[in-house]
């Protein structure tokens, strides 16, 4: 074996490197990834990750390269790390080969450097292509197997004098990450014996799931499964019509659990995989806030926090200085009477005036399964934490159409250019809305509904969204990627009706409502999905408004004179079409559309074009 290593090494050393190197037999390997750190004075640890490569000479896949008489071929390795560390390489030819043949160099962008003076540093969560030469030396063409295997580079580190002490440290569980520390703003409470609650102001316990950031709430000991609530109103709906709070057979358990393009469960990535499918909600009637007995439990997979979880989250500080405040109107899983259930309200507070028919804001929660692991991120806001199966990297040349619900886009101009995909409601297709209302000069755009309560191109806010919009706030390049012909729903729904009619003929079927305009550019209807505000309405601790939200149209009529639209609070309303509110614009974009860069969340949208 020819090795191309910088330094001797002992013969315990050299095996050690040799049993953690993979070797390559296929033109694309998945294997398990080792980087090295000094942890200790006596151990290095070997955490594990993934790291992908390929293959290829003359840019096809190859697992041989024949090179001619006198004469050197080349070919590349391109090394993709998925792990959030970054890591060092060597590279290793396996095999036999003859005093004739020389591995040549390894070419990076600025000048070529003898492989065995330099190892290789792959950043965190990038790739990076390498060409290496093979030199034949004899009067014969020969074809050798390209086996390459990436190996670690120990020659940097300090070690210590008396041998080596080598630990496998694995990723920690959700569970384990969230009771080791929720740094200096929160807390563990196990006052509980059912459920560890974290609390405080504002603790590190974000996590990023299926396009959607999330808060930890509380880890149940009997099998470290972790509850997580999302950060932001995602929708606002009727809980139910009036008088009827029972969680069980609501609109709000079936917007939840339903599982078509329409539902919430049915657009998370691979839920059977991140989520305890058969969790248990406990939705007892309550007028305190204490623990609540198990009288009425339901089993879904999503359910809504009660206010016993609510109430726990800001032991150690107060209600409106809790993690859970985020300056809107949200519900409570808990009914206070057989006509009003808990809600709380954009100062954080606990709010029982709510009637089941009222659109407040729905914050989902589900439960981690207790495998799920961390890969990455430290729990804060800019950087939350990543989870196994879902820290996906170099997407580029990815559809589209096979992303999730929340995802960040760049699409249009200027500052208006922040876009979340909604779903895939149309077979192919990817529907996306503005992650925020249209502004201008830093202000809000508002707009009359219109002389009707039905949405076309020509109405008002139509012919805006369908000229003006796409002229002034849309590239040339962005509009050739929106699908022309979308078919726009606009059913009514009355106070306390089903969301469900917003789409559909009646309540409890599937056949579509007749109610429908076919346009470039519309608006989101009442219920779906990232239709929500994702902003704070009042600061924290207070009730003062940060001007961070505002009023938007939804395309939803309530009567035949008013319309849906989100308020600032979290919560839907309706108002006379003739008023002005602000404006969220939603199209769908082609199938051919293509991630060209980013990673999805928001510091780092995805970065899209149209595949020709």
């Amino acid at each position: 074996m020819k090795r191309l290593l910088g330094k001797d090494i002992s013969k315990t050393y050299a095996i050690l490197v040799i049993l953690i190197t993979c070797i390559a037999v296929g033109s694309y390997i998945s294997y398990a990834m080792f980087t090295v750190t000094e942890e200790k004075a006596n151990a290095i640890s070997i955490v594990t990750g993934n790291l992908y490569y390929e293959l290829t000479v003359d840019g096809t896949p190859s697992t041989a390269l024949v090179v001619e008489a006198n004469s050197f071929r080349e070919f590349a390795v391109r090394i993709t790390n998925t792990n959030n560390r970054v890591a060092r390489y060597n590279f290793y030819y396996q095999g036999t080969i003859s005093n004739e043949i020389e591995m040549g160099y390894v070419v990076t962008e600025d000048c070529d450097i003898p492989p065995s003076e330099v190892g290789v540093n792959i950043n965190a969560n990038e790739s990076q292509e390498y060409k290496i030469y093979v030199i034949n030396h004899s009067k014969e063409e020969i074809s050798i197997p390209i086996e390459v295997g990436v190996g670690l580079d120990y020659n940097d580190l300090s070690l210590p004098s008396d041998g080596y002490l080598f630990e496998k440290i694995q990723y920690k569980t959700v569970a384990e990450t969230l009771l080791a520390g929720v740094g200096v703003n929160g807390a563990i409470n196990t006052t509980d014996p059912e459920q560890t609650f974290i609390t405080g102001e504002n603790p590190n316990n974000y996590i990023w799931y299926s396009g959607k950031l999330w808060r930890a709430v509380s880890i149940d000991p009997s099998d470290n499964s972790v509850k997580l609530v999302t950060q932001w109103n995602i929708s606002a709906i009727p809980y139910n019509p009036n008088n009827q709070t029972a969680f069980e057979g609501s609109y709000m358990e079936a917007w939840l659990n339903d599982t078509s393009v329409d539902g919430f469960l049915g657009n998370l990535r691979e839920p059977e995989k991140f989520i305890k499918m058969d969790s248990t909600w406990n939705a007892t009637m309550m007028t305190t806030t204490s623990k609540p007995p198990k009288t009425t439990m339901v089993e879904a997979a999503v359910g809504l926090l009660n206010i016993y979880e609510h109430t726990m989250s800001y032991s150690g500080t107060t209600e409106s200085n809790s993690y859970l405040n985020n300056g809107l109107y949200w519900w409570t899983l808990t009914p206070y009477s057989i006509s009003k259930i808990h809600s709380i309200d954009h100062g954080g507070i606990l709010h029982i005036s709510g009637d089941a028919a009222d659109e407040v804001g729905i914050r989902p929660a589900i439960n981690l399964q207790k495998t799920v692991k961390i890969v990455g991120g430290s729990g804060m806001e800019d950087d939350p934490y990543r989870l196994e199966g879902d820290n996906d990297s170099d997407l580029a040349g990815v559809l589209l159409n096979t992303r999730y619900s929340g995802e960040y886009i760049r699409f249009g101009t200027g500052k208006n250019n922040l876009y979340r995909i909604v779903s895939h409601e149309t077979s192919g297709l990817t529907k996306i809305t503005s992650a925020e209302p249209l502004k201008s000069g830093g202000s809000f755009i508002t707009s009359a509904f219109g002389n009707n309560v039905n949405y076309s191109s020509n109405n008002t806010i139509g012919t805006f969204l369908n000229e003006d919009y796409l002229a002034s706030y849309v590239g040339a390049n962005d509009r050739n990627m929106i699908e022309a012909n979308t078919t726009w729903y606009f059913g009514t729904v009355n106070l306390g009706g089903s969301y469900w009619l917003a789409k559909y003929s009646s309540a409890t079927g599937n056949d579509l409502t007749s109610n429908t305009t076919i346009a470039p550019v519309g608006l989101l209807r009442l219920g779906e999905l990232m239709s929500g505000q994702f902003e704070r309405y009042a600061v924290k601790g207070g009730y003062d408004a940060t001007l961070l939200t505002v009023g938007y149209w939804l395309l939803t009529p309530r009567t035949p004179s008013d319309v849906r639209y989100v308020s600032k609070y979290g919560y839907a309303h309706a108002d006379n079409s003739a008023n002005a509110f602000a404006i969220r614009p939603s199209m769908n974009l082609k199938s051919s559309v293509v991630i060209t860069g980013g990673t999805g969340n928001k510091l780092d949208p995805f970065v899209i074009a149209l595949n020709s």
